[in-house]
């Protein structure tokens, strides 16, 4: 009875194959799990079809490269197989960890120190401008008076621009922000590459117009290429290269505690 039940419990559960490629099956369970709940029978039907050629071909394909490719090359592709395979778990454990003891935390003084530290490596690729600018129809009435105020910016004028900026297609007005070129080319239509040294440049106005749309705008700073960038327009970017330094540095934290606890352990050793 005992021995009886022992093979009840034991006996592996059938699996019921949907194709064989020599000694190699496809399972049905492998590929219910491929087709999704909106398929209809007759999608579900042809997909399982396709999965089985494909499925049928990687095989064939792979049974005559193990026949045909010389043992070197065979041996090879074991040894990359082996390290991806080593390097897929070894990565994800790691993430793991990292992500644990993650320290995200980047004062505005670890940001402003990295800056002056390494302020010769900011250097700027493309030109930044300061500006405020708006966009409207070309039948907009009273552009003349738009235009005063964009050039005179006190408190009154910004107030009155902000009370009527829903009749405007385009609005910047902050212009503390530095903003690169491109960009500026991107959202100004009449501006190109060819022609926008004429018009961002420092305290000047501009009025363009294309079509269908009048472009009113006030340039009031310019940062030229290979000018120092400045701390606000690089601030994103030397959070994550801290992020990213602090992470290496757990990283190989990590590495040197785990072989020194295997060497305490004797789970690790190097003979002579």
């Amino acid at each position: 009875m005992v021995t009886s039940c022992e093979g009840l419990f034991n006996k592996e559960v059938e699996r019921e194959p949907l194709a064989r490629v020599g000694d190699t099956y496809l399972y049905k369970d492998d590929v219910a799990v491929l087709i999704s709940d909106d398929m209809t029978p007759q999608d579900s039907a042809l997909f399982v079809s396709n999965y089985i050629n494909n499925w049928a071909s990687k095989q064939l394909l792979l049974s005559k490269s193990k026949i045909n490719l010389p043992e070197e090359k065979l041996a090879e592709f074991d040894r990359l197989v082996a390290d991806y395979r080593s390097e897929l778990y070894t990565r994800a454990y790691i993430e793991a960890l990292v992500l644990q003891a993650n320290d995200t935390s980047v004062t505005k003084n670890q940001l402003q120190d990295y800056y002056e530290r390494e302020k010769e490596n900011f250097k700027l690729n493309e030109k930044l401008v300061q500006l405020r600018f708006v966009g409207m129809p070309a039948q907009f009435l009273d552009i003349d008076g738009v235009k005063a105020k964009i050039r005179n910016w006190k408190d009154a004028d910004k107030k009155y621009l902000d009370s009527i900026a829903v009749q405007f297609k385009k609005i910047h007005f902050n212009d503390s922000i530095w903003v690169s070129s491109s960009r500026v080319v991107e959202e100004i239509t009449p501006l190109t590459a060819t022609n926008e040294a004429n018009y961002l440049k420092k305290s000047q106005f501009f009025e363009l117009q294309d079509s269908i749309e009048v472009y009113l705008g006030m340039v009031t700073n310019v940062l030229d290429v290979n000018d120092t960038a400045p701390f606000e327009y690089v601030e994103p970017e030397i959070r994550q290269l801290i992020l990213n330094r602090r992470r290496l540095n757990y990283v190989k934290k990590l590495e040197t505690e785990i072989i020194d606890e295997a060497i305490k352990k004797k789970e690790f050793e190097v003979y002579e």
